[in-house]
């Protein structure tokens, strides 16, 4: 796994801060804590894809959406919760654990 993430994440909490890179990415502060400190328990792969879509332009093709940043990608797969009422919802639900973007679970 390529580093080059975790020092744009170090450099993006240090021109702001830990709770500023947090909100934008839609984690806790807490989480970039323990990220930067080496001690986070849960899955660096899905942090590594918001700090390389919010910070560093990295984008996927969604097959529902379209191209879209990775961290909104990886928003749409763990935060958004079914609603059989929202058209869009559906389409996610129904599609995002075939693409191959998919990387699982409802855990940050």
């Amino acid at each position: 796994m390529s580093r080059d993430w975790l020092t744009v994440l170090t450099r993006e909490c240090s021109a702001t801060s830990q709770q500023a890179v947090a909100k934008r990415m839609g984690l806790s502060g807490a989480t970039i804590n323990q990220v930067l400190k080496g001690k986070y328990k849960g899955n660096l792969r899905r942090i590594q894809s918001r700090v390389e879509g919010a910070f560093m332009a990295a984008r996927v093709d969604c097959p529902v959406i379209g191209d879209i940043p990775r961290d909104q990608c990886i928003t749409h797969q763990q935060r958004r919760r079914f609603a059989a009422t929202n058209p869009l919802r559906v389409q996610l639900h129904k599609t995002c654990p075939t693409c191959p973007n998919w990387q699982g679970g409802n855990n940050t």
